[in-house]
């Protein structure tokens, strides 16, 4: 409109006959179509409006004239805002736009132009946060605050004006289009089918993004609306079917100095939701990272207050306990293989291991001869025969995995024994069951990191192993590649007379490789030495008082902890007898562990809290059995809170058949710290150790205190024994720095001796917290420079240096900032008399 000059007033428009309005309508919806150009568009409206006003051929020459220069405001713009008043003033409709005629006119063009595709998505269209327009830094007034019963006059007029006061700003809207970001500008270009520039451009943007909500112009003011506007924007730009403009809020506040999305100062008047869009611009991209980071347990739980009733240790602060000197026996070997290799060699018929069949009875007994030939074959073979000379799959120093079950301790021996001989480290894991044994993927990451890639196995073994369709061991979760060797004796190669094992005396160089299952579940391997190996077996040789030829029943499983120590390290040492009794047998014959000490006279008998219990329950299978030979019965979960009613009830039951309660000797063991205390068997006669008796209230705040109320709240502990011969012990805090505990505390144990293992094989970080602590006093100050290992076991050193273990670091509970034990839990669960108090479907 600021292009063809100025208008003809309303009252000349409304004195035109009702046919030429129409067809002026119709022309300006043509011109707004792109069906007409804006030259034939002016030929013809001059043609309809020449016999009836002469002036506006003067003025269309004159605007003419006009065209590239600064657009003025038109007569209808610049009369709107006083015609505005006027009629809000006046309160009555003007019926000078209502026309039957140009009603139809309008209402036929408006059916015509729905029946066409949009070339514009609907106004409503949200705008990217990331492209900042010119249009929102030169938000038009919003002036649409009229009531819904005013006419549409009165809305036309408001609009007018707000187009009337940018079309005044013309050239600063130019300028900051230009200045705004090219997104915008391409943004802005795409919504028509067109290029736009300039002016135009930004007006468009405008028209985009102003919505007038629920406020439906009627057709006179949509056909003007149309007219006036058709220069402003493409002319391919349709408007929408219904003629329904959305966007600001009716009653928005005053005009308020507010930052649009470019900082510029704008005075107008927005609303609610155009508010809500500059704040959330203005607003970084991302919260600060904290806010990702709300800890609203405080809101959740209640935060413990701590009990001022509360125990607190009284005693003074604690000092390491030493154990007996580690005496130095002059038959005793410079290593494990040379005393295989002497038994071998010099006592070859006596018997060194039995194992037995799935009925409970002996299937084969290895001599100390064999076991020594078997070795060295096995010991020839890996280094020899598995590759070239020049190449060979096995050097010293490398890993192997032995893979062996649990009802075969023979195999499992020989291999284990050539390993050593080879100067291999050995990894004993568990027997693959499935593919994607949940357990067997750890025990694969030990083997990944451990860089191995033989495994040792049996024939029975590998063939029981999962196959895949062409009859090769399937490739299990998680492991690496390996190649299965076979280590029975049919397929072992025979050294020459002139070849011997390289046996050195003990050092520090690894000898084996234990796995060990953390509380989350991953599996790490505890590095054990040579001199570690050699000096363990010394000390439980004089712990137990080991002589040669004496038998050992071993319940345990003998690829791991004590039933590896004692039941296949102390054993060659000391050039003992140990019948294994594989878990299989156990749950076809709970009583076949009896009847083999009854059986073969067994000196020592190794077993857990379990194996008392089922030879209790099978007691009545067979009575005429006797334990008078046993001088050790070796506990080895003795450090358990149950672990005194299953002894206790089993002496009772069994002193009749010749057990002595001298006998029972608990003992606590760790994968780190291998053994940490054994009771020493009794000498007849002589006074049982005592027993503590806890207060758990006391235990739940790391506290000692002597049970004074019912004995519900009671927790009976028993002793494991004294502190392993050439070996140091103290008690640290368990949490924070390793600070020593005061005497009536509870913490964690930790050994200082040679018989500890070295480290986790390739975890830098976690050995060093572990097998490398330097406990500290009170003031911080380190006592002492001699590294202690961690064990993993709570407890405290109590009367005549007795060690008590009341649990492990793993099944800590802190619960409101009291300590509970997930073995003290168990304990009370066996304790409580189900029937009676806990309640059915409970």
């Amino acid at each position: 409109m600021a292009e063809r000059g100025l208008e003809p007033s309303p009252a000349a428009v409304a004195a035109l006959p009702p046919e030429v309005r129409a067809q002026l309508a119709e022309l300006e919806l043509e011109l707004s179509e792109g069906d007409i150009t804006q030259k034939g568009y002016e030929k013809k409206r001059a043609k309809l409006l020449s016999p009836y006003s002469p002036q506006t051929q003067e003025t269309d020459s004159t605007g003419q004239k006009d065209r590239n220069q600064t657009p003025a405001p038109t007569a209808a713009q610049t009369s709107a805002p006083s015609k505005y008043h006027r009629t809000r003033s006046g309160g009555a409709r003007d019926e000078r736009y209502r026309s039957d005629i140009h009603t139809e006119a309008v209402q036929a063009a408006l059916a015509k132009h729905k029946e066409q595709k949009m070339a514009l998505p609907m106004p409503t269209k949200r705008r990217s946060t990331f492209v900042q327009s010119p249009a929102d830094a030169c938000t038009p007034p919003d002036t649409s605050s009229a009531s819904e019963d005013e006419g549409s006059l009165r809305r036309q007029a408001a609009l007018s004006a707000a187009l009337q006061q940018s079309l005044q700003n013309a050239e600063s809207w130019i300028n900051r289009s230009i200045q705004g970001s090219s997104t915008s500008s391409s943004a802005s270009s795409t919504l028509s089918h067109g290029e736009v520039k300039g002016t135009s451009g930004s007006l468009a943007d405008v028209f985009a993004n102003t919505r007038i909500e629920n406020v439906s112009a009627p057709p006179d003011v949509t056909a003007t609306t149309s007219s006036s506007s058709s220069s402003l924007r493409p002319a391919n730009i349709d408007l929408p079917p219904s003629g329904i403009v959305k966007g600001m809020h009716k009653g928005s506040n005053r005009s308020s100095l507010m930052d649009t999305a470019d900082g510029v100062p704008v005075n107008s008047r927005v609303s609610t939701k155009i508010q809500q869009l500059l704040s959330t611009l203005k607003r970084p991209k991302r919260p600060p990272l904290k806010e990702f980071f709300v800890d609203d347990s405080e809101e959740i739980v209640e935060v413990p207050q701590p009990d001022p009733n509360q125990p607190k240790p009284e005693g003074r602060q604690m000092t390491p306990v030493k154990g007996e000197p580690l005496g130095v026996i002059c038959n005793w070997p410079p290593a494990l293989e040379s005393a295989l290799q002497r038994w071998g060699s010099t006592q070859a018929k006596c018997p060194c291991l039995t194992g037995l069949d799935v009925s409970g009875k002996p299937v084969y007994t290895l001599t100390y001869g064999k076991l020594w030939s078997r070795s060295l074959k096995l010991a020839y073979t890996l280094l020899n025969k598995l590759g070239t000379k020049n190449e060979p799959v096995l050097k010293p120093g490398d890993r192997v995995a032995l893979v062996y079950p649990n009802n075969d301790p023979v195999m499992f021996m020989v291999a284990f024994y050539g390993c050593l001989l080879a100067e291999v480290i050995p990894v004993p894991i568990e027997v693959p069951l499935t593919r994607k044994d949940a357990g067997g993927q750890q025990i694969g990451f030990l083997l990944g990191s451990c860089g191995i890639a033989l495994a040792l196995t049996s024939e029975i073994c590998l063939k029981g192993l999962p196959k895949t369709q062409n009859g090769e061991i399937v490739q299990f979760k998680g492991w690496p590649r390996l190649k299965w060797v076979v280590t029975d004796s049919k397929y072992l190669s025979k050294p020459p007379k002139d070849w011997q094992p390289h046996i050195a005396p003990a050092g520090t160089e690894p000898a084996y490789i234990e796995y060990k299952t953390s509380k989350e579940g991953s599996v790490m391997g505890v590095t054990v030495s040579r001199l570690a190996m050699l000096s363990h077996c010394q000390a439980l040789s004089q712990a137990c008082n080991y002589s040669e030829g004496e038998a050992v029943v071993n319940v345990l499983d003998f690829k791991k902890d004590a039933g590896l120590w004692h039941g296949m390290f102390a054993n060659v040492m000391n050039k003992m007898h140990t019948i294994s009794v594989p878990y299989s047998v156990m749950k076809t014959c709970p009583l076949s562990w009896v009847q083999r000490v009854h059986a073969h006279k067994a000196k020592v008998a190794l077993v857990k809290c379990r194996d008392l219990h089922w030879a209790m329950m099978a007691h009545r299978d067979q009575r005429d059995v006797s334990l008078s030979s046993l001088r050790m019965l070796i506990v080895t979960d003795g450090a358990n809170p149950w672990s005194v009613s299953s002894c206790d009830a089993f002496l009772s039951l069994f002193q009749s058949h010749g057990l002595r309660p001298e006998a029972i000797c608990p003992c606590a063991t760790s994968a780190e710290a291998m053994t940490v205390a054994i009771r020493r068997p009794g000498v007849p006669g002589a006074p049982l150790p005592g027993r503590a008796i806890l207060s758990m209230n006391g235990l739940s705040y790391g506290v000692i205190r002597v049970n004074t109320e019912d004995k519900n709240s009671a927790l009976t502990v028993q002793d494991v024994g004294h502190v392993m011969p050439g070996g140091m012990m103290c008690i640290v805090k368990p949490d924070g720095l390793p600070q020593l505990c005061k005497t009536d505390e509870i913490g964690e144990i930790c050994v200082s001796s040679r018989t500890g293992g070295m480290m986790y094989f390739g975890l830098t970080g976690v050995t060093k917290n572990t097998f490398e602590v330097i406990p500290v006093a009170s003031s911080g100050s380190p006592v002492g420079d001699v590294p202690f290992i961690r064990s993993g076991l709570l407890g405290f050193v109590g009367p005549g240096s007795l060690v008590f273990v009341v649990g492990k670091m793993d099944g800590l509970l802190m619960v409101s900032g009291r300590r509970h034990n997930a073995d003290d839990i168990v304990a009370t669960g066996l304790a409580v008399e189900s029937i009676k108090t806990v309640y059915r479907g409970r």
